[in-house]
């Protein structure tokens, strides 16, 4: 590995006024490949622009794949953490298989990173809440005016302090069941970190904002099934018709991402054996329903930036339906679940639960 110390260090916000994607850490990591010559030597040296061939496929067709997770500050013993960065890793190779880019060996890839850390230790913010967005990429830097596959690419991998999602505690969004567009579909590419599942979900977002939306609940197909919500994975906890409370969340059938948030999500749920875990496909009117019956006992979206996120409610083809957060405390703005869930992560996230799911970097 080459090692390029900046010479000048940038200035770190106070924790206050830290905003998501919006800082950068002074040091970035990089490695090049190309067909011939394979990987290069990893990289790490003061952060800086790329200097690109416009013709360069990543530019045209979107020959670009990406990961997001986070490193955490552990006060008893000012240490940092990782939680679970082997699984983004993997998934990182899962994308990179489905876009014909060269795979990488994880571990080694993730001790460069960890190495990129280590260097800006003192970037990672203190606090509840606070992190160090970790954002690895992958993109072809082949000129070629084509749609063919790259003949090089550049890892490369920047970091970004970030606050809480929500700063002043949980704030329950309300989601529009969208009808019109679609997110992914079978034999498609939901299933990849890729950034054309990304841009084309812009424009129907600011719509459903301009409704007075959060988020988009997609759908997919002649009957609606439930997929994700915004960039998170969905889950709703309710009582079937048996009685039983179930945990329900869309199957990773090719159109959904497998969301490290989500598998940790199922995996403790399983381990807790309160209530049944399913992953199966299901209907937007299998919900109404739940709802209509008083069955529907809280939901929420899940993903890295926000961990869960309560949902209060959705609108579908011109009405509105309520969901539960806590009524038996109506001040409350997450249900028990899913404070219950928020509050086991981050204990791991910090080091105050100790769990396999944390690494240390030494």
């Amino acid at each position: 590995m080459v090692i390029e110390s900046a010479t000048t260090l940038k200035e770190k916000l106070p924790n206050k006024d830290l905003k998501f994607g919006a800082t950068f850490t002074d040091h970035m990591l990089e490695i090049d490949w190309d067909s011939k010559n394979g990987w290069h030597a990893p990289k790490i040296s003061p952060y800086h622009n790329f200097e690109m061939n416009p013709a360069c496929s990543a530019l045209h067709y979107s020959l670009q794949c990406f990961e997001g997770l986070k490193a955490y500050y552990d006060p008893k013993l000012d240490k940092i953490r990782m939680f679970r960065p082997m699984e983004n890793m993997k998934r990182m190779n899962v994308s990179c298989e489905r876009l014909h880019f060269p795979s990488f060996d994880h571990e080694q890839v993730m001790q460069c990173i960890k190495q990129l850390i280590r260097m800006e230790r003192d970037w990672v913010p203190k606090g509840s809440g606070y992190s160090l967005y970790i954002r690895p990429a992958v993109i072809s830097t082949h000129p070629f005016i084509g749609v063919a596959p790259a003949e090089s690419v550049k890892f490369f991998t920047i970091l970004s302090p970030v606050g809480p999602y929500y700063p002043s505690g949980f704030s329950p969004i309300t989601l529009y069941a969208d009808d019109k567009y679609v997110r992914a579909w079978p034999g498609g590419v939901g299933f990849a970190k890729i950034g054309g599942n990304y841009a084309p979900t812009i424009r129907p977002a600011l719509e459903a904002a301009e409704l007075g939306f959060s988020q988009i609940l997609w759908l997919f197909g002649p009957d609606h099934y439930v997929t994700e919500v915004g960039t998170m994975n969905q889950f709703f906890f309710w009582k079937r018709k048996d009685g039983r409370r179930e945990l329900i969340t869309a199957p990773l059938d090719g159109t959904i991402l497998a969301g490290v948030t989500r598998k940790s999500i199922l995996e403790m749920s399983r381990e807790w054996g309160e209530f049944e875990v399913t992953e199966r496909p299901f209907t937007i009117h299998e919900v109404i329903e739940a709802v209509d019956d008083g069955r529907l006992i809280e939901a929420f979206g899940a993903g890295t930036a926000a961990v869960v996120s309560p949902v209060n409610g959705f609108h579908y083809r011109g009405k509105d339906y309520k969901i539960p957060l806590n009524p038996e405390k109506p001040s409350e703005q997450a249900g028990p679940l899913t404070q219950r869930i928020w509050d086991t992560m981050e204990a791991i996230h910090y080091g105050a639960t100790p769990h396999e799911w944390s690494e240390l970097i030494e």
